[in-house]
This record gives structure tokens, C-alpha cells and sequence, in this order.
């Protein structure tokens, strides 16, 4: 630098600095980069920046100006500081606390650079103190002059760059700086994008990560197949419904295709270019919940070894599926109604509130409104996940959709196995429409799964359990009229039928003397169909 003796540098080698901050690409570095190089000279006391942000959660109410300022917006941030006070024992001046921490726009001479963008440089502070703010500071330190200049890109004010010295530098030193000034906006607009552009893209690998997985794991039903009138019913809610943003709570029966309505609903929706994110709430470990929600920083527990973004920011603009949400426990659903209420979320040990734009679709084979009755579920949560409640209609009453989800299967079956489509003959449909399918069309998928391995032959053969209460209907009609059974009825006189079973096994379903060997079923088979009816070993 071109200076007079007489005349101290502000900057040790201003041009090598310009090349080093060209060269930083990551914010925090350039930032502290840029202010321990100028902390160096023997003439600065002390280097800051601030740059413009959003208050963090709780800022102004701890902000000592937060009563002058009228915009609570954005304000100047403290992000950089390096200095060398007198008496290096006392304090430490690269710290990011403090009363100068944050300043409102137009407010103290930092905030005045901010909002006019334009330069403020003060040649001798103990003849000017009309921007003095701790005057006797000033003279502790042996403050001469300041120089502040905005960080300015393509017209818009980032930060201020401020240096106070401890002696008057020449006009060549305000000129370099103001030249440090300028390439350091640039630099920090160029780190900002590289920083945007790395969140994007992780959030996009994110994605795309979580999408493969989601087609390896997830046993969609295809298209929605079928012609009868439950399941009209159903496709006329969702042309209602699905162009909406409203929450959507899908009711029914474990293996009825309530994930198949929500990608419906999503497809259809003016969210469909944007992400479906499937959460199944029953499989989180309590202790992960608000990290598989909200995400967290680095370092916040043990085993967060990177910055990672939760299920609704990776939903941000598109959609949430909440599977099984009656699973969620009773004292984390407070959290959840806050970021369905007010769209924000904090990631676990951040203190950075983020909005999220995301669209509800919740499921679960739960009564939730009995549960909520009952204080198992929040009622205002019920409440706000049930804008549009939906009912899945379980397959026994979907008879007549029978036929055509099995010819749908067995083409996607003969596809998958490499082998000729096989042929469903009447007495098939016929033995399928026979049985009650408690575990509804996740249940057909893998019975004709199992079908299509075994058909060497090219005949299928379903392993379907032995229904006794059709059976002894059928023995009875030589004797007496028959009688016609709703679906309800035969379903208690099939319970019925296995507890008196059970009272004479002594609850036993296992063994020679089981339940299981009496009604002349497979054991698994047995307790399947218990747990659909709803009957322990104690009946």
C-alpha cells in the first residue's frame, strides 16, 4: 500500500487479501477470513461485519434496541469480529455477543451505512462524537477514527464492513478499503449461492434417496382398480377433495389401500410436481420422533454427524403422508399441531425457525375420534387432521372388484416372474369371493403372489384358510331353510365358533389338543384370524 510514514496502513498487503478472499467459496470462512487479515495491522483495534437477516426466534425480546426498531423483518446481524484490545485479558473481542450483536436499520451509525448504502468515515472520533455511542470506551481504547462501509451487490445492501483504528490512515488506506468492501460483497453473494445451491442439492439427493427407497419398499396396489360402488364413492371424494389444500384423514382397515388414495391425492393435486414424503409414524423409535419430523444440526445428540433435513422440510410445497398417526405419542403431538398451526419448525439443537408449505394426508385403522374421546389423542389434533375424513371400504364389501384386482395382480406377477399370463377361471373368482380377506387386498396381493410361484402347471391354486361358520351354513340347508347372514353376523358367529374352540382347549391354540387341530386350520392361520376378530387366548 502507498502510504506516507506519517500515514499507517489500515491493510497488511490489500492485494494479496483480495486474491485470498476470491478464493473462499464457504461464508463462515470468508467472513472470518476477512476480518482476522485486517485485524492484523498494528493500527486497527478492532474489524466486524453485520449482515442483513431475519431475527432468529426470540431475538427481539432480547435485542436492547428492539425498541427502535419499526421493522422486525430483518435486521444487522454480528457475524465476524477480530480485534486486539489493550488489555487482551480483560475481554475478547472476537466474540459474537454483546450489546452491538444486532442493529435495526437507520439505527447508530451501522445501521445508518445499512440503510442509505453509504459510506460513513470518520477521520478523528474524539473531535466527532456525534456517532459515539460508548464514549468512553473510545477513550479506554485510544479509538481514533472509524471507517464503515456497506457490502454492496448489484444494489443491494448485505452487511457493513467496520473498522475502528487507533490512528488517523491516509486516503489511499478509506480508498483500499472501500475496494475490500466491494470484493467482499461480491464474495459473500458468490458464497451465499454456492451455499443455496449445496442445500439444494442435498435436498434434492435427500429426495431422490428417499423416493428410491420408497419404490423398493413400498407394495402400491398400482392404479385404483375396481367398479363398485364403495369404491365410486371413494374416487368422488378424492375429485372433491384432492385440487384442495385441505388435511385428509384416510380411515379403515390394515391392507385396504389407504397409501394408494394419498398418491391419488397427491397426483392429482396442484402439489403433484412437488414430493409425496410417507412417514410411518409406527415404525419411528419414540427417541427419533422430533428428528424424523423436524430434522437436526450437527452434534445435537449423539449420532448426528451431519446436518440433516426433516420429513416436512423435505415436504416443503408438496405433500405429507402421515401413516398410522395414531401410533404418535400423546406428549409429541403438542409439536405436531404447532407446525400444522403456524407452518415452522426448528430442527433439534437449532435455534434457526424455518417455514414449511405442506399439505396433511394422515391414515390409521385407529377410531381416532373414540381415542380422542377417550384422552388417547389430542382432540385439537383429531380436529386438524380431520378436515375431510375418508372411509376405506374393507374388500369383503368390495366383492365385485374381486375379479379385476386379481386379473391386475396376475399380469403384474406373470410380468415380474417371467412366465405366461395365467389364466383365472370362474371357479376361481368364485373360490376368492368365497373367503372374507381380513387382511383386504394386501391380502390378495400376496395370496396370488403365492399362486403365480406354484402354478408349474399353469393352474392356480390358492392357499386360503378353511372358513367353517360358510361351511356349516352350507351342511344345515338339507335340514332347515337357509338362512341369509349379513356380514356382521357371520363375522360374530365365526368369533363365536373359535371361542368355543378355545374354552375347550383350554386356550390353547398350539398342539394335539389345540384350538387350531379342533376347527381344522393352521395355527398362524388361527391367530390371524383372531387378531382381525379381535379375541385373545383368555376367551
Amino acid at each position: 500500500m502507498n502510504t506516507s510514514p506519517d500515514q499507517p496502513a489500515l491493510v497488511c498487503d490489500p492485494k494479496r487479501l483480495l486474491l485470498d478472499l476470491a478464493e473462499q467459496h464457504h461464508l463462515p470462512d470468508l467472513l472470518a477470513l476477512a476480518v482476522r487479515r485486517l485485524a492484523e495491522s498494528p493500527v486497527v483495534a478492532l474489524v466486524r461485519i453485520w449482515l442483513l437477516q431475519p431475527p432468529l426466534a426470540g431475538d427481539c425480546d432480547r435485542c436492547h434496541l428492539a425498541a427502535d426498531c419499526a421493522n422486525r423483518e430483518r435486521c444487522l446481524h454480528l457475524v465476524a469480529s477480530a480485534g486486539r484490545p489493550l488489555d487482551p485479558a480483560s475481554e475478547s473481542w472476537n466474540r459474537l455477543d454483546g450489546a452491538f450483536r444486532r442493529f435495526p436499520l437507520g439505527i447508530r451509525k451501522v445501521g445508518h451505512i445499512a440503510k442509505t448504502g453509504q459510506s460513513l468515515e470518520v477521520l478523528d472520533l474524539t473531535r466527532d462524537q456525534s456517532w459515539v455511542a460508548q464514549p468512553q470506551w473510545i477513550r479506554e481504547q485510544q479509538i481514533v477514527s472509524f471507517a464503515g462501509h456497506p457490502l454492496l451487490h448489484r444494489g443491494q445492501v448485505l452487511g457493513v464492513l467496520g473498522l475502528f483504528a487507533r490512528e488517523q490512515p491516509g486516503e489511499s488506506c478509506f480508498e483500499w478499503l472501500r475496494m475490500i468492501a466491494d470484493h467482499l460483497a461480491a464474495a459473500i453473494a458468490n458464497a451465499r449461492a454456492r451455499d443455496e445451491i449445496e442445500s439444494l442439492k442435498k435436498q434434492l439427493e435427500q429426495e431422490n434417496e428417499y423416493l428410491r427407497e420408497e419404490v423398493k419398499q413400498t407394495a402400491s396396489f398400482g392404479e385404483l382398480v375396481g367398479q363398485s360402488l364403495s369404491l365410486q364413492a371413494v374416487v368422488r371424494q378424492i375429485d372433491l377433495v384432492a385440487a384442495t389444500d385441505a388435511a385428509v384423514l384416510i380411515l379403515g382397515e390394515s391392507g385396504t389401500g389407504k397409501e394408494l388414495v394419498a398418491r391419488e391425492l397427491h397426483r392429482r393435486s396442484r402439489r403433484a410436481n412437488r414430493p409425496l414424503i410417507k412417514v410411518n409414524c409406527a415404525a419411528i423409535p419414540r427417541e427419533l420422533y422430533e428428528s424424523e419430523f423436524f430434522g437436526h444440526a450437527k452434534g445435537s445428540f449423539t449420532g448426528a454427524l451431519r446436518d440433516r433435513a426433516g420429513r416436512f422440510e423435505l415436504a416443503d410445497g408438496g405433500t405429507l403422508f402421515l401413516d398410522e398417526v395414531g401410533e404418535i405419542p400423546l406428549d409429541l403431538q403438542s409439536k405436531l399441531l404447532r407446525v400444522l398451526q403456524e407452518g415452522e419448525l426448528e430442527r433439534v439443537g437449532e435455534e434457526r425457525t424455518r417455514r414449511v408449505d405442506v399439505r396433511i394426508i394422515a391414515a390409521t385403522n385407529r377410531n381416532l375420534r373414540a381415542e380422542a374421546e377417550a384422552g388417547r389423542f389430542r382432540q385439537d389434533l383429531f380436529y386438524r387432521l380431520s378436515v375431510f375424513p375418508m372411509e376405506m371400504p374393507p374388500l369383503h364389501n368390495r366383492a365385485d372388484d374381486i375379479p379385476l384386482l386379481a386379473r391386475h395382480f396376475l399380469e403384474r406377477f406373470a410380468r415380474k416372474l417371467g412366465r405366461p399370463r395365467l389364466k383365472l377361471t370362474l371357479a376361481n373368482v368364485q373360490e376368492l369371493q368365497r373367503y372374507n380377506w381380513p387382511g383386504n387386498v394386501r391380502e390378495l396381493q400376496h395370496v396370488l403372489e403365492r399362486a403365480c410361484i406354484v402354478a408349474d402347471d399353469g393352474r392356480l391354486r390358492f392357499d386360503l384358510p378353511v372358513e367353517f361358520p360358510k361351511k356349516a351354513i352350507m351342511r344345515s340347508e338339507a335340514v332347515i331353510p337357509l338362512q341369509i347372514l349379513t356380514v356382521t353376523e357371520l363375522r360374530q358367529h365365526e368369533a363365536d365358533n373359535i371361542r368355543a374352540a378355545l374354552t375347550a382347549s383350554d386356550g390353547k391354540i398350539y398342539g394335539p389338543e389345540g384350538a387350531a387341530v379342533r376347527l381344522g386350520m393352521k395355527p398362524t392361520t388361527l391367530a390371524s384370524r383372531m387378531k382381525a376378530l379381535g379375541i385373545t387366548a383368555s376367551h
